[in-house]
């Protein structure tokens, strides 16, 4: 669940019109570096509100998921994904590049207690990450580059060992989550899945709503990587009538998410409620999507299924009880609705 596209497209406006574009951090009197943190930080600030909302649905729904992935909930930053390194190493004090992101809310790495906001990395494992070429501005190929290291470390079940800048070793061990990260992207006000990523917009309207009401929403985007819908979408063609169904399936699979990560399954009703009220003649009145209120009760008519589940089970366990609408094994047939 780890985003790494996303700080440098965010600051590279300021940071390139702050100074030239080959100032060290010596060559930056007049810059504002407070100004240049804040900003870095209010970002960071609803990237951390995501994580910790995306480790609730991975954590929790993880013995229902067929793609399952160990992880430690830790995102890294590398200054030259900015669009200026120096002024990005200068305002958070950084001697080098790489330093911690987020560590999601309840997560192996959160449960440390080491991985506080910009604390600055040297070395994962044997591995110093400082030493690997970057380009000039916004290179985010190295960090996906670390985390790609990250994932191979962990997916042989080691723990991961970080070295800080001051010397010190934090080791955490992996949990098991479904196999989906979590991005937030800063030109946008949309939220999208692509099969392995939920992308949500900085400017998305969700942000300004209770947790539990974004909770939802982000539930449905992750439905749609969970349900494979991006790949199926692909082999059997992007008609209407495909792309209804998955936002079908998706709609009805948020409470059931919901319910395994904490949450009130309702909220998934509510959500879909005050989100159509206010936006129905966009995204969520296109052909491919039914009308909101016809959405809001599809989601309420699994609430009684999940309250059975729990009842009879203590957990909603949607491998079992959900109903799909899709044939996703490839088949061109989609299944009629009961």
């Amino acid at each position: 669940m780890i985003g790494w596209r996303r700080l440098g497209a965010w600051l590279a406006a300021s940071l390139a019109a702050a100074t030239g574009t080959h100032a060290s951090a010596a060559d930056l009197p007049g810059i504002d570096l407070a100004r240049e943190r804040a900003a870095i930080e209010a970002f960071q600030t609803l990237d951390q509100h995501l994580q910790d909302i995306g480790w609730k649905f991975v954590r929790g729904n993880a013995s229902f998921c067929s793609d399952v992935v160990p992880s430690v909930g830790l995102q890294l930053q590398d200054a030259a994904s900015y669009g200026r390194s120096d002024i990005a190493r200068a305002a958070l004090g950084l001697t080098g590049d790489f330093a911690v992101q987020t560590a999601a809310a309840g997560s192996p790495a959160a449960l440390t207690g080491a991985f506080a906001r910009n604390r600055e990395v040297s070395a994962v494992g044997a591995l110093d990450p400082n030493g690997w070429e970057a380009g000039e501005s916004m290179h985010w190929e190295r960090l996906a580059r670390l985390h790609d290291f990250i994932d191979q470390r962990l997916a042989r079940a080691e723990p991961l060992a970080i070295t800080f800048a001051d010397g010190t070793r934090a080791q955490v061990a992996p949990v098991p989550v479904c196999a989906s990260r979590f991005e937030l992207m800063n030109d946008s006000d949309r939220a999208l899945a692509d099969g392995r990523r939920v992308v949500i917009g900085a400017g998305f309207p969700g942000f300004t709503y209770p947790e539990p009401l974004l909770a939802a929403a982000i539930a449905h985007e992750l439905a749609h990587n969970l349900l494979r819908h991006t790949a199926w979408l692909d082999r059997e063609g992007r008609k209407r009538r495909h792309v209804r169904l998955t936002e079908r399936e998706a709609d009805r699979l948020m409470p059931w998410l919901m319910a395994n990560a904490g949450y009130d399954p309702s909220e998934a009703q509510r959500f879909m409620r005050r989100w159509g009220k206010a936006h129905d003649g966009g995204v969520f009145r296109k052909r491919t999507h039914d009308g909101w209120d016809e959405r809001a009760k599809l989601i309420a008519a699994e609430i009684p299924l999940i309250e059975r589940a729990i009842a009879a089970e203590g957990r909603a366990d949607w491998s079992r009880h959900f109903r799909r609408e899709i044939d996703p094994a490839g088949s061109r047939e989609v299944a009629r609705r009961n």
